[in-house]
Order: structure tokens, then C-alpha cells, then sequence
């Protein structure tokens, strides 16, 4: 007699695992959905459920194994309905009335679209941070990480009293300082729909509320932005990032503006290097003014 063990899986199927061949008693193998004796070569099951990995490959134009991804970019995570307008799923056009009927359906599905006020505002934050982060130029791991951040202030009714614009603003700039990316919160308060002060303002509230892993901004970080926009050869950029290190060795830096010391350093390199920039140039960029250039490099002269 053969020996089953039988089990009940979340399908409600009962799948039976056979360990002896109910006619010759040899062992049996059970491989992609089969259950085989290894002495008679009987096939005792070949209607099994496969439980394994789907490794088959989709065209993403015709034919997609499941919906899109989640995603924290949205108030819903991406899981929305999103209705058609002049073609169906095939690609045929539509009728008037077919039409009609789904302008009908999308109206509706727009006003059932918020549960509440404070969906509606995640909904509007989540935008503004999306915007933010497209004009901004940023990756969307950096967006992500940026929405992922509006997402705790909202939960901790942090946007109590102050503008979602703000708050989108400051989940921007606090994911640019968690990961180390060199934005001024003047950089991001031009792109944004707030002032500087109401971005200082949320921002300073996240931080404390929210305890973030905000690293101290660097002379290092400002410098490749400085070149970039300057346009200054790779040497330049490597000899700067020299000077920024030695600056910070010597302790330089402590109690300096990060963009002054960068400028600094950025000019005093180009010097060297033997390619002329303007100081009012150099510090129109950088955001500080000549006086505070000269400073930071008669410091980095002596050092």
C-alpha cells in the first residue's frame, strides 16, 4: 500500500505528496507537476498546482502578467482605476455612446476617488513633491525617498498649519540632505510654490519630529554642482575636491558656510591649474559674495 500525506493549501485544493509507488513500492520523484516512479517510471500525478517562481518572460506592449507596481509617489500607492477615453483594450475606437458611457464612469470615478479631505491632501503633497522632484532634475529613488518623507509628516499631522506647498518643499530638501546630495534650501525654495521661510520653518519641524538621519552638508558636496554650472574641466573638479579635503583636515571649514569655503576652493584650483575664472562669477553661482570668496582663499592660501 502506498503512503500519502495529504495537506489543505490557501487554494482550498488538496494536493497529495505520494513517497511510495503504489505498484511496485520503488521511490517516486515529484518534479514540474509530475510525480514519477524512479523504478517503473509510473506516472502517479500529472495535474499538480506548480507553486514555483513564474520565470516566463511578458511583452510589456501586449500582454502584462499583473498590474503595475506599488509605488509611494501616489495617494493610493498606484493601485487607482484609470478609465480610457477613445480606444478600448485592444485598440478599436470607441462609439459615441461608448464614449459617453465611460465620460459618464470617469466623472463618477473621479469624485469617488478621495475618501477623505486628508487623502485629498496626501494626494495634492504627493503631486507637488512628484513636480518638485521632475524640475529638480532628481532620480526616482531620490523622488521616492522624497514622497516616503511627506508621507510620515502627513501621518504625524505635521501639515497642520503650515502649506502642503512647504511641506512638499521640505520632504524634498530633507531627502536631499539624508542622502547627502548637495541642494541649497534657496536652490529649492526658487523651484517650489513657498517661500524660504515657510521651507525652513517645515523642514526644522520634520527634523525634530521626525528625527532624520540628515548628514552635515559638506564643502565636498558643493563643489561638483559649482563645476558643473561653471563649466571647468575635470582636473579643476579633482584638484578642488583636494583643497575641500585638506580644508577639513585642517579645520577650516568649522564655523565656515560650506558654499563660501566650495567657492573658495573652486577658485583657488582653477588658479592652479592655470585657467582664469571671475571671483564675481565664481560667487554669483555659488551663492555668497566676492568679499567671502577672498576670505576662504587667503585661508587656504596659509594653510
Amino acid at each position: 500500500m502506498a503512503t500519502r500525506e495529504i495537506y489543505t493549501t490557501t487554494f482550498d485544493e488538496d494536493v497529495q505528496t505520494t513517497t511510495e509507488c503504489a505498484d511496485c513500492g520503488g521511490s517516486v520523484r515529484t518534479s514540474t507537476g509530475e510525480t514519477i516512479c524512479e523504478d517503473c517510471g509510473l506516472v502517479l500525478e500529472d495535474t499538480q498546482l506548480d507553486r514555483g517562481p513564474d520565470w516566463n518572460r511578458y511583452d510589456e506592449q501586449t500582454e502584462k502578467r499583473t498590474g503595475a507596481p506599488l509605488t509611494p509617489t501616489r495617494h493610493d500607492r498606484g493601485l487607482s482605476t484609470e478609465i480610457g477615453r477613445y480606444r478600448d483594450g485592444h485598440g478599436n475606437s470607441l462609439s459615441s455612446r461608448k464614449r459617453r458611457q465611460l465620460n459618464r464612469l470617469r466623472r463618477e470615478q473621479s469624485r469617488a476617488r478621495w475618501q477623505s479631505k486628508a487623502n485629498r491632501n496626501l494626494g495634492y503633497g504627493l503631486g507637488e513633491v512628484r513636480r518638485l522632484s521632475s524640475s529638480l532634475g532628481f532620480g526616482e529613488r531620490l523622488r521616492d525617498q522624497a514622497c516616503v518623507l511627506f508621507r510620515r509628516a502627513h501621518s504625524e499631522r505635521l501639515c497642520i498649519g503650515r502649506s502642503l506647498e512647504a511641506v512638499a518643499a521640505a520632504s524634498t530638501y530633507a531627502a536631499c540632505r539624508c542622502t547627502g546630495l548637495g541642494r541649497s534650501r534657496a536652490e529649492i525654495a526658487t523651484r517650489a510654490r513657498c517661500d524660504l521661510g515657510g521651507l525652513t520653518n517645515a523642514y526644522n519641524v520634520m527634523n525634530r519630529e521626525l528625527e532624520l538621519p540628515a548628514r552635515p552638508i559638506s564643502v565636498a558636496d558643493r563643489i561638483p554642482k559649482l563645476a558643473t554650472e561653471l563649466e571647468v574641466p575635470e582636473r579643476v573638479r579633482r584638484r578642488a575636491l583636494d583643497l575641500a579635503q585638506a580644508a577639513a583636515d585642517a579645520g577650516i571649514t568649522v564655523g565656515r558656510r560650506p558654499s563660501g569655503v566650495a567657492a573658495g576652493c573652486l577658485y583657488l584650483a582653477a588658479e592652479r591649474c592655470g585657467l582664469y575664472l571671475s571671483q564675481r562669477e565664481i560667487a554669483t553661482v555659488a551663492g555668497v559674495s566676492p568679499t567671502t570668496l577672498r576670505c576662504r582663499r587667503d585661508e587656504l592660501l596659509v594653510m
